[in-house]
């Protein structure tokens, strides 16, 4: 995988790419939410707990550092990151998590998609 679309956030909204055939799933043993289209792995958005990283202040299991987002270089410019970034905060919302981003990409998302914002900690 590349970090082609890591580099940019699609400008186009989220429901833009063919999200019928997209899913983003979960994956706490690999700590990252996978992107499959169709029965394909394209992209993965890793995280750690943040009470796992050094100097941290988060209570066990309430914040998660999105570390890095990759989509495979042939799905590149599609939005797939754009999906994979979204459907992975709503999915933190649901559980009632917060987040650090560290990523880049998930940084530039947020800036241009404020419905997120109470997400972020601190």
């Amino acid at each position: 995988m590349s970090d082609s679309d890591h580099t940019r956030v699609d400008e186009r909204p989220v429901g833009a790419a063919p999200t019928a055939e997209l899913s983003v799933r979960n994956d706490p043993d690999h700590d990252r939410f996978d992107l499959w289209l169709g029965g394909e792995l394209v992209g993965i958005l890793g995280y750690r707990d943040e009470a796992a990283m050094p100097g941290a202040v988060a209570a066990p299991g309430t914040v998660l550092a999105l570390m890095h987002t990759v989509v495979k270089e042939e799905f590149g410019g599609r939005g797939f990151a754009a999906v994979l970034v979204a459907q992975a905060l709503d999915d933190i919302r649901d559980r009632g998590l917060l987040i650090r981003p560290v990523c880049t990409y998930v940084q530039r998302f947020l800036s241009l998609r404020p419905e997120y914002g109470d997400l972020v900690d601190g």
